[in-house]
């Protein structure tokens, strides 16, 4: 009994292995390809980090989603649920002086400790981009390009990707006068796409008729760029303003790109990340449920860890494209099938010559013993 329960993996982990694992090694290398060329070099953090790296002040995940532990110390550590926290801990320690925008690219494993799994895993492969200390609306437009571009790249042919503005909503709120508290709940009710608790809490806070109206509206602007001139007539205040203009020029930045037929625009979109500035971003497709792709403008971030300077980026949620991939039938070549050579005793030494050969010629070759040799899997070369 105890080993029956050995071999099986805890809830919201799976083992990847063969053909599949062959495949997501491969979309992997492509994106990573597609990060290269826009100059983007490796970096590589640790799994888990000190708590206060991840904390409430911070605005990441919430504390009873992390996965915590204690060091020998008494230091609290938590397992990485989000890796932009621990990008900006990274440039602020060894890129403290740089003025120059610095680009990094990564890819790891995330953990989150959910209960409502609802086909979700608890641990996720992501690959993602970040480019810091370049607060411009042409960075916003390398940033998302990039992001269309990696998922093409990996295979993908049919999906958008949304985006939206903080500042828009928060230009509202404060045009609303509501205090940062309920702003913080209003933004999960929406972001959740609860529009009865979001409506039940601005009746609750006493906010006036038309600041309702308004705030519960933005989940209705959402599409084209047309409707970016009909949300300028219905706000007031220069942040929002600013913001919906900011959209503007972003989009002729992304025609300048060429992947305009990706983009659409949700002034409604929020994120449960609270650090999250300016113009945020989620890519879907259909087959599944979440986004694919997300990221986002994070400028004050990097000032939590000593460094002012505006940020941007994205990441790839690997395991879900991998699932996009599959039910859409965009099948990968398959691999180079093993070649297996069998071997006596006495004829070792020719196999392993032809073995050798086969290698440096880019095929896979096994050496096996001759009576196991129907036992492996591949394309047996006769002994």
């Amino acid at each position: 009994m105890m080993y029956n329960r050995l071999v099986h993996t805890p809830e919201g982990v799976r083992d990847i292995y063969g053909q599949e694992y062959a495949r997501k090694l491969s979309v992997q290398k492509l994106i990573h390809r597609q990060f290269g060329l826009y100059g983007y070099e490796d970096i590589q953090t640790p799994a888990f980090e000190y708590f206060d790296v991840f904390s409430r002040e911070i605005g990441t995940t919430p504390s009873k989603e992390l996965y915590k532990f204690f060091d020998k110390e008494g230091n609290t550590l938590v397992l990485r649920p989000d890796f932009t926290p621990s990008m900006a801990r990274c440039a602020a320690k060894y890129f403290m002086e740089e003025e120059v925008p610095i680009r990094f690219c990564y890819q790891g494993n995330t953990f989150t400790n959910t209960g409502n799994l609802q086909g979700k895993l608890k641990e996720v492969t992501q690959m993602g981009a970040e480019l810091m200390g370049d607060g411009s609306v042409e960075a916003d437009g390398e940033m998302i390009a990039l992001a269309i571009e990696s998922l093409l790249a990996a295979g993908l042919e049919e999906f958008q990707l949304s985006i939206g503005e903080v500042e828009y909503f928060k230009g509202l709120c404060r045009q609303a006068g509501l205090d940062e508290e309920t702003e913080l709940a209003l933004r999960d009710f929406i972001s959740g796409k609860n529009i009865f608790g979001a409506e039940n809490l601005l009746q609750e806070k006493g906010i006036d008729p038309e600041s309702c109206d308004l705030l519960l509206g933005i989940t209705d602007y959402f599409g084209s760029m047309d409707f970016l001139e009909r949300a300028k007539g219905s706000v007031h205040n220069s942040r929002s303003l600013e913001a919906l203009s900011r959209l503007e020029k972003l989009y002729q930045v992304l025609c300048g790109y060429g992947v305009e037929k990706y983009v659409s625009f949700d002034l409604g979109m929020l994120s449960k990340y609270n650090y999250y500035t300016g113009v945020i971003f989620k890519a879907y497709t259909y087959g599944v449920g979440d986004a694919i792709a997300k990221g986002g403008r994070y400028d004050n971030l990097l000032g939590c860890f000593g460094k002012q300077a505006p940020a941007i980026g994205f990441a790839v949620v690997i395991d879900d494209l991998m699932n996009a991939l599959t039910r859409q039938k965009h099948l990968f070549a398959p691999c180079e099938e093993n070649r297996i050579l069998t071997y006596r005793k006495e004829d070792y030494a020719q196999k392993l010559r032809e073995a050798r050969e086969l290698r440096r010629r880019g095929i896979p070759a096994i050496l096996t013993p001759f009576p196991n040799a129907d036992e492996r899997p591949g394309k047996e070369v006769e002994g």
